[in-house]
């Protein structure tokens, strides 16, 4: 069975998230929204299956990256997140949080070895990134 099926998103703590929003948007032309950018595809497996990965950046003071002491997070999207928190309980990976489920999918966070934390999130059949509310504070 597959676990991670994509990048679901690329997250950074910074020091002035709107500055760093308005140069992206001016240098680079990513379209910015309260959260940062979201990146729509479709899967290479030939179905018309689409996804998305969302760009953001953290105020610098953000909680939400916590225990990691890292200046990044990066999140996967995955199938059957349920099946995969067992298995990773199972090998004793440190799986932080309970599964948090939204409109817009479901939502988990574990350590690697190094300490990184790691978002997995399992899309909702509708919605995806682009209906999060502003995750960026």
């Amino acid at each position: 069975m597959k676990r991670v099926t994509s990048i679901g998103g690329i997250f950074f703590k910074c020091e002035d998230v709107e500055r760093q929003k308005t140069w992206y948007e001016r240098h680079l032309g990513l379209p910015m929204s309260p959260y940062g950018t979201t990146f729509e595809w479709v899967h290479a497996d030939g179905s018309s299956k689409k996804g998305s990965t969302t760009w953001a950046p953290f105020a610098k003071n953000t909680k939400y990256f916590d225990p990691s002491a890292k200046e990044f997070m990066i999140n996967y999207q995955v199938e059957n997140l349920e099946w995969l928190v067992e298995q990773l309980k199972a090998d004793g990976v440190t799986v932080i949080d309970a599964i948090e489920k939204s409109d817009y999918g479901s939502f988990v966070h574990i350590l690697d070895p190094e300490g990184n934390k790691i978002e997995l999130w399992e899309p909702a059949e509708k919605g995806g990134a682009e209906d999060c509310d502003d995750i960026s504070k």
